[in-house]
């Protein structure tokens, strides 16, 4: 357990990871019931598709690639998901599949910023909901102006390699902790929480967290 009333949660996730748009939403409805919740959020990049061409590639040809004949069955599952748990979606109007290395830069700028969650949502919104091309860089250009980044910074820094090895270096260092799938939570440094995990979970750790908490400030 971290001193003080704050405790690190770390998130390692890519924007285009369906379940981690899934974790997300159910993290942040939990929060949203506890808004005096502990938690400081980090994100950390993870590339699903690392070998992903820097231009992205076809959705569907994507989809065949990685799944065969399962592809529409697998994500005809994840569509029905999104739909159980009332999140918006729009999986059809995903056209292309992108490499995720410059927005996972955008979320690292985005945090030196103080807006890296704003900079999550955004590119998890734009890709499941708008079918943007999030490895476009005047898309990303126009996502940073939406939150409050100077989109002409934002692009020159896109044009530039800024980050790129720290960003495959973090990348890497996920994957040597074993962290092999994502969304992946870490909490407090120590706990990790693998998996699109409901809200009620999430009710459950913050309620258990905030509990020490209080015992031990009582105790200090």
């Amino acid at each position: 357990m971290e001193t003080g009333n704050a405790v690190k949660l770390d998130i390692v996730s890519d924007p285009i990871c369906p379940w981690c748009y899934i974790g997300k939403t159910q993290l942040d409805r939990a929060l949203a019931q506890r808004p005096d919740h502990p938690f400081v959020i980090e994100w950390h990049p993870f590339q699903l598709n690392p070998d992903m061409p820097r231009e992205g590639m076809d959705r569907r040809a994507y989809l065949t690639g990685k799944f065969g004949d399962r592809a529409d069955e697998v994500y005809g599952q994840i569509a029905k998901h999104f739909k159980d748990i009332d999140l918006e979606a729009d999986l059809d109007a995903i056209t292309r599949t992108p490499n995720t290395l410059d927005a996972h830069r955008m979320i690292h700028w985005a945090g030196i910023e103080g807006k890296q969650t704003a900079m999550v949502d955004a590119l998890f919104r734009a890709n499941f909901v708008e079918g943007r091309d999030i490895g476009n860089h005047e898309v990303l250009a126009d996502i940073a102006d939406h939150i409050g980044m100077d989109a002409s910074v934002v692009l020159r820094l896109l044009g530039s390699d800024a980050d790129e090895t720290m960003i495959r270096d973090r990348d890497s260092h996920s994957r040597e902790m074993g962290i092999g799938a994502v969304p992946t939570f870490i909490v407090a440094s120590q706990h990790a929480v693998p998996g699109a995990q409901p809200a009620d979970l999430w009710l459950k750790v913050i309620d258990e967290i905030s509990g020490q908490l209080t015992d031990d400030t009582a105790q200090g």
